[in-house]
């Protein structure tokens, strides 16, 4: 068939005949024959590419598992003669393909080489957060302060990983329709989890009158006395150190207002009443009796802090918990009651 310009419908390349000044040469003729081949090759690596896609993790060939974990965690591919010994302990069976992620995984490299990025901030802190949760001391009966989960009713503490079985955890949280649009989530009743009993009470973090005097070993407070007034932080001091047993202690993180103000001149969140520096937060656990134990930051901005700068990309990279408090995002102070 003949199109209106008299030029046939048909692709010539379609068929695989070669058109150009090659055509007709015994180079052409050479390329006509190793072009099937090719396409035959590319064929099959699309293929195989396909499989590889479709196949989990732990049944990749032992080379290309090695391969994939070190392109996912350390962002590189890996170095001879380590890829050819890892990739003949799979093989063995002398290491399983978690084996190799593991060993990335608590590497120095992974840890403090493969920064996370500016974009992940708030799950660098998020980070920060659970290695300062696990450093928290062993409690039969903790009070949470603004602890709740959206969804998961074993609440914050657990969830960002305190490691020690409970007889009982409160989560003193705000009736879900009370809170800011932002925190609102579903009312959870008590349960028993592996770690213990986690109950609620649904009401001011000021307002402990459930709990009797001296019967709670740790208190926390994350991200939450920012979100009272300077009043109602007084009263939650005063109410925390009346039903801490003596000795008992008492954590706190917070955004570190000297390090959020030059982020921005307004607190970073809506629903802030207030951003504590290093020193104020310190002149007010004192002042309501408590000792501080330890006194740390969370995400350190850097040598920047220090001139006035704000360096997102160092307080996304420099996650942990930092001696230098003040040059932090956060503030993550452990306090105690005497006794």
């Amino acid at each position: 068939m003949v199109n209106g310009d008299g030029v046939s419908g048909q692709d010539p390349a379609a068929d695989g005949r070669r058109q150009g000044p090659i055509a007709g040469t015994p180079v052409g003729s050479a390329v006509d024959r190793v072009s099937p081949q090719l396409r035959r090759i590319e064929r099959k690596l699309r293929r195989e590419v396909t499989r590889l896609a479709a196949v989990p993790f732990e049944q990749f060939p032992p080379r290309d598992a090695v391969r994939m974990a070190y392109n996912v965690l350390l962002r590189r591919d890996p170095d001879e003669p380590s890829w050819s010994e890892k990739a003949a302990a799979v093989a063995s069976g002398a290491m399983s393909r978690s084996d190799v992620v593991d060993g990335i995984h608590c590497s120095d490299e992974f840890r403090f080489r493969v920064p996370v990025g500016p974009a992940s901030l708030l799950n660098s802190l998020h980070a920060s957060r659970c290695e300062f949760i696990v450093g928290l001391p062993p409690a039969r009966h903790i009070v949470d302060l603004g602890g709740g989960h959206s969804s998961d009713a074993r609440g914050a503490l657990v969830l960002l990983g305190y490691p020690y079985d409970f007889e009982e955890l409160v989560v003193v949280d705000l009736p879900p329709d009370d809170r800011h649009p932002l925190y609102r989530s579903d009312r959870f009743g008590p349960g028993d989890y592996d770690q213990g009993k986690v109950r609620y009470e649904y009401r001011s973090m000021a307002d402990l009158s459930f709990a009797m005097d001296a019967s709670v070993d740790l208190i926390y407070s994350g991200q939450s006395i920012e979100h009272v007034t300077e009043a109602d932080a007084d009263l939650v001091l005063k109410e925390s150190f009346r039903i801490l047993v003596p000795g008992g202690h008492m954590a706190i993180d917070t955004p570190n207002a000297r390090v959020c103000r030059l982020q921005q001149s307004s607190f970073i969140d809506p629903d802030h009443k207030i951003e504590y520096t290093v020193d104020q937060l310190r002149d007010k656990v004192t002042a309501a009796g408590f000792e501080v134990v330890t006194e740390r930051g969370l995400n350190w901005g850097g040598p920047g802090v220090a001139r006035g700068e704000l360096d997102v990309a160092a307080l996304a990279a420099n996650y942990g918990v930092y001696f230098d408090a003040e040059a932090c995002y956060l503030l993550a102070l452990v306090i105690r009651k005497p006794g």
